[in-house]
């Protein structure tokens, strides 16, 4: 009898369990089972050792049921104490059950106790389903299903196994592949709005996605990223909260993905590719598939469109076929006369040409005096018709009914239509912008001075072009060089000439030395250069220059140069020759360096690398610093201050250092053919002038192209200088004015120079399309001398 009770009881519980597990999918499972668990124990046990057992297995079923559906337990928490309370939870069911079992199997029931617990087959079967719902995170879906149908329930015809715990026994145990994907599924909305809530979302079964328990703060996420390796491939999931670890194929291919390449890594994008329709005409369709039902259903869409339109052609909005206007409209192109039309208001209106009206002579009765008479129909007849003062003749009828058809009024009639068509129709507005404004504020000349004004003294003396002058460092003696053959010797305050040296030759270049305590000029023609002693000024200073000269001693060794050093004696050493310097080829300038030991010659010879020399006077030493040909050679000069040397080609001006031997800079004129060259005496600033009528100032420190580009003068520009003390510069061309310029260079590299031409110099006359050959500059005045194709030197001052 106790044991069919008991066969009863446990089916009619069994049957009420599953009428409650239908019910219980509506509502969560958590709030309704909770109660029946609590009511049961309370019911059973008061203090015995199963008590304990009972109420450890209760508090894993509440900490299951708080933690279902939610993944937010700690990693470290999940790796050391998830698999314990498993298998504590399993170990507490299998001794229930156990203890079950024997309670259906006894044959004997034993005496009733009130001690002893009586265990309801119900609340065993609800603590069977509980636990397996703690466990759905290891078993799979299937497993659940069978135990919620109650197949974990197995009974032998003895009752021998009892309730049998199928979880040892599934194949799907450690299949975690349906609980890995946590899928929120609030879709696609801001994650901030969840801020305040305990949970993060809700998975695909309506549960809430609980947050992790401890949020990490930047604290941690530095220690994160300082300490594990793989911080870079980790990704924060807003919608769950949870930190993802990307694999390889992910790191892949988000990497392809920032390159700009398919995230498939067989695609080829370059497949060649097959047309799929071709050209002939087939039999058989492409495809074969069965028209849509929405082809040949009227669309309730289009009926809604359709009966819109009607409604609105009913109401007069839409107006279905009407007649387009077939007549052209015009109207009046110069209707301004009109002030409240619409033309009348345009801003940039232009009022047509008003015509001319008429006057006596366009009568058809007109006076006599504006008749024509035959004469002047005669010349109004040869005249041409722009010239003409009227463009028909004035005739007399003697009544209107008289006058014939006018003949020219087709055409008078069609250059009317000319001039409405041809009238500009937008008034260009001028800019009313005064052009001394344009001009810059340059200080006045007058504040500017000392500078040469006026022509004081002429030198006369030389029968033909004067091609170079050259001033003593003392400013006592100025020396010329003519085409006449001459070297002529000057005094600058009297005009008188001291000296005249004949040479072999047209003279191309004279320099006097720099250096105040040697006496030597330099001249030179053909392919001499001669060094002159003049014999003028101290005495003491040309005798030292003699004696220096006589004191060379030749060395030992004799090394082949490119010039023959030869020593003046007899009659050309009383005439002041004391070196003859021989060249290979014509020499065109000589240029002495700042401390007057060391001479430049210039032979220009584009086929040869030989266009300069560097000469030493004391050592009577010649070398030529340049191994290749960089152009032809127009001149050269040295820097007043350091060790550069300056060459000037046809196009540019070439910066070399001669220590180091190298090329510092490149200078870029714009000019299509240098002349000249001056070098400022703080060694900085640099001018070029060139046959093109320009003027090229340089600053060094600033770039390699001009600062300024002065075209003052009309035709080409023969020679530029410098003064050593004054701000000033002078250029001389072949329209005969030296022109007179103030170059003020400050010592602040922030501030440019400034460049203002204060005077025009006039005085040379032209000669065979020649002016001003040479201009120079006094050392300690402000005066400059120039030398002219018209045989002169004249100094302004």
């Amino acid at each position: 009898m106790r044991t069919v009770n008991l066969e009863s009881q446990k089916n009619g519980t069994m049957s009420k369990a599953k009428e409650k597990s239908a019910k219980k999918r509506v509502v969560e499972e958590d709030d309704d089972q909770l109660p029946i668990f609590d009511k049961d124990v309370t019911e059973k046990k008061a203090g015995e050792e199963d008590d304990a057992d009972l109420s450890d297995s209760e508090e894993s079923v509440f900490s299951g049921l708080e933690d279902s559906g939610s993944d937010s337990h700690d990693e470290e928490e999940d790796a050391e104490e998830g698999d314990d309370e498993d298998d504590d939870d399993a170990v507490i069911l299998d001794e229930i059950l156990t203890k079950s079992s024997g309670v259906e199997t006894a044959t004997e029931p034993p005496a009733t106790d009130k001690n002893t617990p009586t265990v309801n087959m119900g609340v065993l079967f609800l603590l069977q389903k509980q636990y397996s719902r703690v466990q759905n995170v290891k078993t799979a879906p299937k497993q659940k299903r069978k135990m919620k149908k109650g197949e974990g329930v197995a009974m032998d015809d003895g009752g021998e196994k009892g309730l049998i715990n199928t979880r040892h026994g599934d194949e799907y145990e450690h299949d975690t592949s349906d609980e890995e994907d946590i899928r929120n599924t609030v879709g696609n909305i801001p994650m901030e709005w969840y801020q305040d809530y305990p949970h993060i979302g809700y998975n695909l079964d309506g549960k809430k996605i609980f947050k992790p328990i401890r949020n990490k703060d930047e604290l941690d996420e530095f220690l994160d990223k300082m300490e594990n390796p793989d911080y870079w491939r980790t990704v924060h999931d807003k919608t769950t909260a949870s930190d993802i670890r990307l694999s390889d194929e992910q790191v892949d291919l988000v990497h392809r993905l920032q390159k700009g390449q398919f995230g498939d890594v067989n695609f080829n994008e370059y497949e060649p590719s097959v047309d799929f329709f071709t050209n002939e005409v087939m039999i058989h369709p492409v495809t074969n598939r069965p028209q849509d039902k929405r082809s040949f259903i009227p669309s309730l869409i289009e009926k809604e469109k359709v009966s819109k339109l009607v409604h609105a052609i009913k109401m007069g909005w839409i107006k279905p076929r009407k007649p387009k206007e077939t007549t052209p409209q015009y109207y009046d192109l110069w209707a301004k006369e009109d002030p409240n039309a619409i033309l009348g208001r345009h801003k940039m209106h232009v009022p047509a040409p008003k015509m001319r009206l008429p006057g006596h002579e366009e009568s058809y009765n007109p006076p006599p005096e504006y008749l024509l008479t035959e004469e002047e129909r005669m010349a109004w007849e040869q005249q041409d018709a722009e010239d003409r003062k009227l463009p028909f003749l004035p005739q007399k009828h003697s009544c209107l009914r008289a006058v014939p058809a006018f003949s020219r009024f087709i055409h008078e009639r069609f250059e009317r239509c000319l001039d409405l068509y041809l009238c500009p129709r937008q008034r260009k507005m001028r800019v009313n912008v005064n052009p001394e404004d344009l001009i810059p504020k340059l200080p006045k000349p007058k504040d500017l001075q000392p500078f040469p004004t006026t022509m004081s003294l002429v030198y006369i003396g030389h029968s033909s072009l004067v091609r170079s002058i050259s001033a003593s460092p003392t400013g006592q003696w100025l020396v010329s060089g003519s085409d006449d053959c001459t070297v002529r010797f000057w005094e600058v305050n009297t005009g008188r000439c001291m000296k005249t040296l004949e040479v072999g030759g047209a003279v191309k270049s004279v320099a006097w030395n720099p250096n105040p305590a040697v006496c030597l000029v330099a001249v030179c023609f053909e392919s001499t250069v001669l060094l002159l002693n003049p014999g003028l000024g101290d005495r003491l200073v040309v005798s030292s220059t003699d004696q220096l000269i006589t004191s060379y001693e030749p060395p030992e060794e004799d090394k082949e140069q490119a010039v023959t050093w030869a020593l003046s004696e007899g009659p050309e050493h009383d005439n002041g020759h004391r070196l003859t310097l021989t060249h290979p080829k014509a020499v065109k300038q000589v240029v002495w360096h700042g401390k007057g030991d060391y001479l430049a010659s210039v032979m220009p010879d584009n086929s040869s690398n030989l266009q300069v020399l560097i000469h030493q006077v004391s050592k009577r030493r010649t070398q030529n610093p340049f191994r290749k040909n960089k152009g032809l050679v127009q001149c050269v000069s040295f820097h007043p201050l350091r060790p550069y040397f300056f060459v000037a080609t046809q196009r540019y001006v070439r910066v070399y250092n001669l220590i180091k031997q190298e090329l510092t800079k490149k200078l870029m004129t714009n000019c299509k053919w240098i002349s000249s060259m001056a070098i400022h005496p703080g060694g900085d600033n640099l001018i070029c002038g060139s046959y093109d009528c320009r003027l090229a100032w340089f600053d060094l420190d600033l770039s390699t192209k001009p600062y300024k580009m002065l075209r003052h003068h009309k035709k080409a520009l023969r020679g530029v200088a410098y003064h050593k003390h004054y701000p000033l510069f002078a250029s001389g061309a072949d329209d005969g004015s030296v022109i007179i310029c103030h170059g003020m260079v400050y010592n602040d590299l922030l501030q440019n120079p400034l460049i203002v031409p204060v005077k025009v110099l006039k005085g040379h006359q032209i000669t065979h399309d020649l002016g001003v050959l040479d201009v120079t500059f006094h050392p300690t005045q402000p005066w400059v001398f120039s030398s002219g194709a018209d045989a002169t030197i004249r100094l302004f001052t």
